[in-house]
């Protein structure tokens, strides 16, 4: 048991750290708005499981990029292009989810933005 319970300190200790990443911030505060603004619309639970499984996918991605970035800057600090690239390939992983996550945001306040504004 004590095991796992240092197995979610850890855990804890790398939301901590990814915090202090400027697009882990950004996409925090994002996904706070954004679920400010589905409370006030009332969501569905199908909704609201859609939102938290992509809010969790894009921090998740966020981190994992920030893991990616360290451990080739730990591999080496030469400008390598396979450096270059592995740094790259993450960012664009979270690029791509990004602009997904949007979509996906549109899809889901469609009908709420349409309402209030009919």
């Amino acid at each position: 048991m004590k095991n796992v319970l240092k197995s979610f300190q850890y855990a804890m200790e790398g939301v901590i750290e990814g915090w202090n990443e400027r697009n882990f911030k950004i996409h925090s505060v994002f996904a706070v708005l954004t679920i400010l603004f589905a409370f006030m619309v009332d969501f569905s639970p199908t909704k609201w499981m859609v939102l938290l499984i992509t809010i969790g996918i894009m921090l998740s991605l966020e981190l994992m990029n920030t893991a990616i970035e360290r451990t080739v800057d730990l591999i080496t600090d030469d400008h390598h292009p396979l450096a270059k690239q592995a740094k790259d390939l993450s960012a664009g992983s979270v690029f791509i989810f990004s602009v997904i996550a949007v979509i996906i945001g549109f899809l889901l306040f469609a009908e709420p933005l349409i309402e209030i504004v009919t």
